[in-house]
């Protein structure tokens, strides 16, 4: 498919803002006070943050190879797959993206945002943190997760028209997803998607949600950082190691 940047742009913006709408949805509608999916538990957060991504690559995959992930654009830059003159579009489509998906949430709870009084638990709908703060092992288990998540993506190879989540196709990188968070996502809260976590967490900051606190910042590199290094890492791998080693 001919690279239109304007449709990837959009398509990136589509994919994304579904992702975290309905991601950060099921969060708030765990956490937040008077949900009536509250206390619904991990299970039920890890299983639609799965199925969020899956509606995230069949909007986005057919146009854009849907990245939705910032880490995943510059790990397929760095394997080549994705030009890098192209990285400033998907990018911006992916920040966009969360920006509209966090909004959207906002305003959906924000009747449970104010009978929310528990300040951690607003900031946790929009963004990630560490049950235990150590952060040198938070910002390594957010690398693991993130190697995981783009050295799987780039085992499969392209879709033949854009690579990204959709060279899986939408119900493997869903499970992929799924087993990312089940597994490895008890510590950090597993960003892996340094988008996912930034655009919302800027939006808390802006936006007047009732009896919020702050927005930790201190804390916020980590996911993105994490994710970056994940990414560049599994595609350093997967391109120097693991084609030579299985002479592919």
């Amino acid at each position: 498919m001919e690279y239109d940047p304007v449709k990837v742009f959009l398509a990136e913006v589509f994919g994304t803002g579904l992702l975290v709408l309905l991601g950060d949805g099921v969060v708030a509608g765990v956490l937040l006070a008077k949900s009536k999916s509250q206390n619904a538990g991990w299970i039920v957060i890890t299983t639609a943050w799965a199925f969020a991504v899956f509606v995230g690559v069949v909007v986005a995959g057919p146009i854009s190879g849907a990245h939705l992930n910032p880490a995943v654009t510059i790990g397929l830059a760095v394997n080549g797959a994705t030009p890098w003159d192209h990285v400033p579009v998907y990018l911006a489509g992916e920040f966009v993206g969360a920006f509209i998906g966090a909004i959207l949430v906002s305003i959906h709870y924000w009747d449970h945002f104010k009978e929310t009084e528990d300040k951690g638990l607003k900031l946790a709908v929009f963004s990630t943190a560490p049950n235990i703060r150590n952060i040198p092992l938070n910002f390594v288990s957010e690398v693991i997760g993130t190697f995981v998540l783009v050295f799987v993506v780039l085992a499969f190879g392209t879709n033949g028209s854009a690579a990204g989540l959709a060279a899986l196709g939408a119900l493997p990188v869903a499970i992929l997803v799924w087993s990312i968070g089940l597994s490895l996502g008890g510590t950090t809260g597993y960003a892996i998607n340094p988008a996912r976590d930034l655009g919302p967490r800027i939006i808390h900051a802006v936006l007047p949600i009732p009896g919020k606190g702050d927005s930790d910042w201190s804390y916020s590199w980590v996911p993105v950082a994490g994710p970056i290094v994940g990414g560049i890492l599994a595609a350093v791998v997967y391109g120097a190691v693991w084609i030579n080693a299985m002479g592919m």
